[in-house]
């Protein structure tokens, strides 16, 4: 069995991964603009980690028009939440540890 280390999973590394993962865990799915709002963070900074995250298939993407404005949403997907509940897990046991 692996350590509470070496559990960790490094695509959540990020504080910005972690950020988007905590919002996502918890709303199943949010917007381009909440996400933006409430991470604080750039356009492109987004969508760089969006992209790292998708390619982890832990995330998916959304698009569509709603009237003529476009309007991105993303999800976490079943691996997502697994990958992150198994993180944050082991976050928690090493928590335990060092007290």
């Amino acid at each position: 069995m692996k350590n509470s280390i070496e559990a960790l999973n490094k695509a959540f590394e990020s504080r910005v991964r972690l950020g988007i993962m905590s919002i996502l865990i918890v709303a199943d799915s949010v917007d381009f603009g909440t996400l933006k709002e409430q991470l604080k963070i750039t356009d492109g900074n987004i969508a760089s980690h969006i992209t790292a995250l998708e390619k982890l298939e832990y995330v998916s993407i959304k698009k569509q028009f709603i009237g003529k404005k476009p309007n991105t949403t993303y999800l976490i997907t079943a691996k997502g939440r697994k990958a992150f509940t198994i993180h944050i897990h082991a976050l928690e046991k090493l928590i335990k540890q060092t007290l």
